[in-house]
């Protein structure tokens, strides 16, 4: 006779964990895989790894759980059991002297307190993705360092400074701050976790005192040994009042194979390789399409016969270049990145370039110029550079303005707008999206009638669609892409990048393919900005002639999505990113000019 054997799986937003035990409780096979949202291949391998070692004829009996393995436990009709029983399961059974349980994922956290003869007191975080991993996994990256790196450096630390552990694409502006100040990446990647620790003890205790022993589990805490120490040091805590479980980032699995365990005298066993052949059967699955939103283009044809009728609007070019012939240059200097334009008196763009500040707005234009100079002298053997005019724009204006004494400095929506009028010289409405903030310009007669800016949302910007990229695997760049040919993008409505988590969530338990959630995401992006962000109460108030710019426009599925939203023909340039230093480059063209013609009156 087959050896009995029980399962649980959890699916969460970004891993998938198993845990099989036999009778007498004993941990035969484990498993913890982030699955970027492909959940029936990702499931195929753990179970076959499963199957190797131990029999594939082996019976199990099942349970699932996790934010995304209900839909698949309905599919495959197998018992769910939710993600907090299932924990409470395990501390109950193998830990049973544990008082408080602190449990991170990759987007919740959650806090149970026990006590002898009463129900479990259970908190869990809400509207705030600040206390998870999502959120330290964006702060290595804004470092450029792995997540295992942050842990090493945190233990280095000399100093914690204050860091709000808000929402991941706010709080960048603390840690770009801490950049700019060279404070350490030691110190850096100490006070995240310091802050992390904060908003969890802050807004899942409530006042409720945290006793000893206290059972940490979930992937940060199994990975990152220095977040722990900084959730002791904040409790004042020793190691041993602490549980830390041996594999602590498959808790709620294990709670699910101890309910398995439960199950054994009324549930029919199932083998291994016919719960294989079942999972695979959830790719065939029927998906309904009726609440999905149209494609942004019918195929790849319709995708590249668009493309080409937006040539018209690319920045005309120049290839000559003459010793002391006139330059004008123009400098966006953003909080992250430095973009800087060089034009002749044609305003045909002669160098661009596009650096990331790393906190150092000044040696990022500095290293800009060198380049520069390098390129014009070495393609062009120029022996004199005539730049005869010079602007500034951006959050690094009067830095750069002042330390490099450029010629003129300009509001970042000014020069924006002026790079749009050489696009639609009667442009009604100018959008730009950057990374972190969004400028809405309305215009008429070729004046400015009003502008909107963002200033506490950042679902409709470009860090809003890259973290969900890099969440579910993919760089911002093959996203835009699958983004373009989707067959039935998903409605994931206008809500921010915490809330837009359960929206994925729910299409990922549907089967929804990763390019549906792309293009839906392209769609949520636009609708954030116009309802959300400029709030507006009818979609014509925009007009007709619409140009939008900014690095977020480079992904062509928005700007299908807003024609398609306006049924307006939008216009953009090759090279949107740049079009706030175009702008500062033309004014100071203009501006000269306008010297010269003051000069020759007088």
């Amino acid at each position: 006779m087959n050896k009995l054997y029980y399962l649980g799986i959890d699916i969460g937003s970004t891993t998938l964990k198993a845990a099989l035990i036999d009778d007498s409780n004993q941990l035969i096979a484990w498993d913890y895989r982030r699955h970027y949202a492909d959940i029936v291949g990702t499931g195929q391998r753990v179970l076959q790894s499963l199957a190797e070692r131990v029999s594939p004829s082996s019976n199990l009996l099942l349970t699932i759980t996790g934010s995304i393995g209900m839909g698949v436990a309905e599919r495959l009709n197998i018992p769910f059991a939710q993600e907090v029983v299932a924990s409470v399961e395990t501390v109950r059974q193998l830990y049973p002297d544990v008082s408080t349980f602190i449990d991170m994922g990759g987007e919740d956290s959650k806090m149970i307190f026990f006590a002898e003869g009463s129900v479990p007191d259970i908190r869990m975080n809400g509207s705030c993705a600040g206390g998870t991993g999502a959120f330290i996994d964006q702060t290595a990256s804004l470092l450029g360092i792995e997540t295992t790196e942050l842990d090493r450096l945190a233990a280095e630390y000399d100093n914690i400074y204050p860091i709000a552990s808000r929402c991941g694409v706010f709080s960048k502006t603390d840690i770009q701050n801490l950049i700019a100040r060279k404070v350490s990446k030691a110190d850096i990647a100490a006070s995240v976790f310091h802050a992390v620790a904060q908003q969890v003890i802050g807004s899942l205790a409530r006042g409720q005192e945290i006793k000893s022993k206290v059972f940490f589990c979930g992937g940060p805490f199994a990975y990152l040994p220095n977040l722990r120490k900084a959730f002791l040091d904040l409790l004042s805590l020793k190691e041993e009042d602490t549980q830390i479980p041996m594999h602590a980032q498959i808790v709620p699995s294990l709670g699910c194979a101890l309910i398995s365990k439960q199950r054994k005298a009324t549930s029919q066993p199932l083998q291994i390789k016919d719960l294989i052949a079942r999972w695979n059967e959830l790719s065939k699955a029927n998906i309904d399409y009726t609440q999905r939103l149209s494609p942004l283009f019918r195929d790849e044809w319709d995708y590249k016969r668009w493309l080409q009728t937006k040539q018209l609007h690319q920045i005309p070019r120049t290839n000559r270049l003459t010793d002391n012939e006139p330059l004008f240059l123009g400098v966006d200097s953003g909080s992250t990145t430095t973009k800087i334009v060089l034009i002749n008196k044609n305003k045909e763009l002669v160098y661009s370039d596009y650096l990331h500040n790393n906190g150092d707005s000044f040696n990022a234009f500095s290293e800009a110029l060198n380049r520069m100079n390098d390129y014009l002298r070495n393609t062009y053997l120029l022996r004199h550079i005539d730049i005869q005019g010079s602007c500034a724009t951006g959050y690094g204006e009067s830095l750069l303005q002042t330390a490099f004494s450029l010629d003129y400095g300009i509001v970042e929506t000014m020069a924006h707008f002026i790079g749009a009028k050489q696009v639609i010289p009667d442009v009604e409405f100018v959008l730009d999206i950057g990374g972190q903030d969004m400028k809405a310009i309305w215009s008429q007669n070729g004046a400015i009638q009003r502008i909107e800016i963002n200033e506490a949302c950042s679902s409709g910007c470009g860090s809003f669609l890259e973290t969900f990229a890099q969440q579910l695997g993919y760089t911002i760049e093959e996203f835009a892409r699958m983004s373009c040919t989707a067959r039935h993008p998903c409605d994931l409505g206008t809500r921010c990048t915490v809330f837009m988590n359960s929206k994925v969530k729910q299409a990922l338990r549907e089967g929804a393919d990763v390019a549906d959630i792309a293009a839906g995401f392209s769609y949520s992006v636009v609708k954030n900005c116009l309802y959300k962000v400029l709030k507006l109460k009818d979609i014509n108030q925009i007009g007709k002639r619409i140009v939008v710019q900014g690095g977020t426009l480079r992904n062509h599925s928005i700007v299908r999505a807003l024609e398609k939203m306006t049924g307006t023909d939008v216009a953009f340039t090759d090279i949107p990113e740049l079009m706030g230093a175009y702008g500062a480059a033309i004014y100071s063209l203009e501006q000269e000019n306008n010297k010269r013609k003051w000069n020759s009156t007088i």
